[in-house]
């Protein structure tokens, strides 16, 4: 069994895409505002404010209930791949039922099983970035448990901005991580337009593409979000580079002083 010369540009573009767009994301969000940037901001206001406060209740409500959304993608990707697994085993069924729709590309029984195979791996990686998620959100509770307390003389305020912040990336990096298993997701949908043709596998890439990009830069919800600071959606100004070139000092400051 081989791949035709479309289906392997197609497989071959889903995946540069995708890991493309994830390292576009990556390097963009340091020169333009998006939604993980002013989370970023977000959460570092947030543990500065937690640092500051006599009681935790809402906060760890909060964390928890964040927790448990990232725990429900979790067991709901269990249950996927489960039903994915289970549905190699029956590939014959599956050719059965492709063939029957219109216009489907070659539907032999050893391509369908390939492409739930590379389906299920899709969803073992999303399920690993859920749970490393979970895990480093379990982290930041117990960065909560420890946070400077209100009352106490013993930390100074430098000291508490810096517990702030680090607490705030531990969080940062859990948010990620859950962003990256949703991404997964998002892909997964478009690989299954595979089954149907390669042309409207590379047709749904484009698409989850341009939905990632737009949500992550042209969304009403970043325009909310921005507004907070006072910001607008574009390009970050000049003056607050160097604010982030501050605290990115600082930050290698506290971790040369740590090592």
């Amino acid at each position: 069994m081989t791949l035709s010369l479309l289906d392997i540009i197609a497989l071959a573009f889903f995946v540069i895409s995708w890991f493309s767009y994830a390292q576009f994301a990556r390097l963009r969000a340091r020169t333009t505002h998006s939604l993980s940037n002013i989370l970023r901001q977000l959460r570092v206001d947030w543990m500065m404010t937690l640092t500051r406060k006599e009681h935790q209740i809402a906060d760890a409500a909060l964390l928890g209930n964040v927790e448990r959304t990232v725990t429900f993608f979790a067991s709901t990707t269990i249950l996927v791949l489960a039903g994915v697994l289970t549905l190699l085993a029956s590939a014959d069924k599956a050719v059965e039922v492709l063939q029957s729709i219109p216009f489907t590309a070659d539907t032999a029984t050893e391509k369908v099983q390939l492409k739930l195979s590379l389906l299920s791996l899709i969803f073992v990686f999303a399920f690993f970035k859920f749970t490393w998620a979970i895990r480093q959100f379990g982290f930041v509770s117990v960065l909560m448990g420890a946070a400077p307390q209100y009352r106490s003389t013993e930390y100074s305020d430098e000291e508490r901005e810096r517990f702030a912040r680090h607490t705030a990336k531990v969080l940062d990096q859990a948010g990620h991580e859950y962003n990256n298993g949703l991404r997964a997701y998002y892909f997964a949908l478009a690989f299954l337009l595979w089954f149907i043709h390669p042309y409207a596998f590379i047709a749904a890439t484009t698409m989850v593409i341009l939905v990632l990009y737009r949500r992550e830069y042209r969304a009403r919800v970043l325009r909310a979000l921005l507004s907070t600071k006072g910001l607008e959606p574009g390009p970050i100004t000049v003056a607050q580079e160097s604010d982030a070139a501050v605290e990115s000092a600082e930050e290698v400051k506290d971790r040369k002083a740590n090592d």
